[in-house]
């Protein structure tokens, strides 16, 4: 084999091996921005659910509150 087919078949080998690493860290990367961001919703549902729950429960003080201010008079 002459020397310019080893250098090629050399330089084939390297370049997709870095084009597979940088894929396999690109899409590790990417997966784990996934996860954070699924995280933070996550959070921010749990925290929607906890305010409707609040809501719902102030519109049934407020109610009490004015029935209490009818029967006292």
């Amino acid at each position: 084999m002459s020397e310019t087919i080893i250098i090629a078949v050399i330089s084939l080998v390297g370049t997709l091996g870095g084009t597979f690493g940088g894929i396999m860290t690109a899409n590790r990367l990417t997966v784990f921005r996934i996860e954070q961001l699924e995280r933070k919703v996550e959070k921010h549902n749990n925290l929607v659910e906890r305010m409707y729950n609040v809501e719902g429960r102030m519109r049934e003080a407020e109610h009490d509150i004015v029935d209490m201010k009818k029967g006292g008079k």
